[in-house]
């Protein structure tokens, strides 16, 4: 599991620019891309708060108009970084006057993450692999002696975020916005507890992936250089994570109680699928992770899937090719954006004390992916052991409070956004962030007061 999701501009070289003097890390003296690229992060991050402005602005032009058509686009969330990475392409090729400087950039980065999360979200979305999902869910919610909905959404959200461990935190996201889209989201529950689960599954998939040292991008960059492994994980972070989870999950549970315990389920009426069918569709999911690292062998395996769901349509739904698409083009605009944050990200990083790093990880995390707050920390020499554990810890923690915190939440938004509750509107991201700032607090005790 060597090799990283996230990766800025190299450190000992120019990069080919003639904007980015090396080495890049050791000067607070931004060249002028840099400050472009901060200037673009910051509307970017301004633009992801007002996206519902644009839906609203967009009802003002007659139905099928350009300017319609444009402001929807504009206010779809995944829309967003890609958009704004558009224009500081643009502004690297007008700095250097070479569309090649640009093009230079661009190939420079690491774009593994967003294919990867195209693909795992595609593959984890398909109809034999939710309904195996939810089968599993049913069986953990069989040992909570509570009524059938009440049960099945505990087990849900504390379950399912720990899975993440396993299945890596983007395909746990997919599988669990699916299900409780069918079986919430689209059953009419309040804004006020739609909020409330939404940030609840945000902050429990950000920690729940902390298990084990290969599912959680944040603790990604870092478990090879510091050499965390999968004890150092259990015994630092899992237990804490798992706490925190069924903590925050029973204390939504009781606050909304009545209304969770008074949605009721329909019976899947679809054709029934086939024991190897499911089985398929899970090996072709464990071969996708298994080569996380590795986009040439995964995107191939990805091709052999598409074959074998055409081969098999009576069983499958749609595939999220859409879904997919977006989410993976929001991140890639992260990636393109985030990069060139270094120069201020990492002295602020370095000047840092135990607790105050915790608490500047969980805040920065807020407004920029998490993944790269934690590679940045891990270029830090000599950095010490508490140090260590504050910096992933507090990355994790703020992981849920808005969806640019941690790589999954896209792939969450863009499947639950069009969900009987957020249809109208779409989601908003200050709901977002009241919604999550309880099992965030909670995910502060364990993390860090009980450290």
């Amino acid at each position: 599991m060597d090799g990283v999701f996230f990766a800025p501009p190299s450190l000992d070289e120019p990069h080919g620019l003639g904007i980015l003097p090396a080495p890049l890390f050791k000067r607070m003296n931004p060249s002028l891309v840099e400050i472009l690229s901060s200037v673009l992060f910051g509307l970017a991050v301004m633009h992801t708060f007002s996206v519902k402005r644009f839906a609203h602005w967009a009802l003002r032009y007659p139905p099928g108009s350009i300017p319609e058509n444009a402001l929807h686009f504009l206010a779809e969330t995944e829309v967003v970084f890609g958009f704004w990475a558009a224009a500081l392409f643009a502004g690297v090729a007008a700095f250097n006057d070479s569309i090649e400087a640009a093009t230079d950039y661009i190939e420079g980065l690491n774009f593994t993450e967003p294919k990867f999360v195209f693909v795992v979200m595609i593959v984890a979305a398909t109809r034999p692999v939710v309904k195996l999902a939810e089968s599993l869910i049913t069986l953990v919610s069989r040992l909570i002696p509570l009524g059938e909905s009440l049960s099945f959404y505990l087990a849900a959200l504390v379950f399912g975020p720990l899975l993440g461990s396993f299945i890596t935190e983007p395909a746990a996201m997919t599988l669990l916005a699916l299900v409780l889209k069918r079986r919430y989201f689209n059953r009419g529950i309040s804004a006020k507890l739609a909020y409330a689960t939404l940030g609840l599954l945000f902050v429990n998939v950000s920690i729940g992936g902390t298990l084990t040292h290969f599912a959680a991008p944040p603790v990604l960059m870092v478990a090879a250089r510091w050499k965390w492994d999968l004890v150092f994980m259990a015994t630092h972070f899992g237990w804490r994570a798992a706490a925190a989870c069924a903590v925050s999950a029973s204390l939504v549970a009781l606050a909304f109680r009545r209304e969770i315990a008074a949605v009721t389920f329909e019976k899947d009426s679809g054709t029934p699928i086939p024991a190897w069918l499911t089985a398929l569709h899970v090996g072709f999911l464990g071969t996708v992770v298994f080569f996380s690292h590795h986009p040439d062998v995964f995107f191939g395996v990805f091709v052999l899937f598409v074959g074998m769901v055409s081969a098999t349509k009576e069983y499958q739904d749609d595939l999220a090719l859409r879904e997919g698409l977006l989410v993976g083009f929001f991140l890639a605009g992260l990636v393109t954006l985030g990069s060139l944050q270094a120069y201020w990200l990492k002295p602020l990083i370095e000047s840092l004390d135990g607790t105050a790093l915790f608490f500047g990880a969980t805040g920065l995390t807020a407004i920029t992916d998490n993944a790269a707050l934690t590679y940045l920390g891990s270029l830090v020499e000599g950095i010490s052991d508490e140090l260590k554990y504050a910096l992933v810890a507090g990355a994790v923690t703020g992981g849920g409070l808005t969806v640019i915190a941690n790589a999954p939440n896209p792939a969450g938004i863009g499947i639950l956004q069009d969900s009987i509750v957020f249809k109208d509107e779409g989601v908003s991201p200050t709901g977002l962030f009241l919604g999550a700032l309880m099992p965030t607090a909670v995910a502060i005790l364990f993390f860090w007061l009980c450290h």
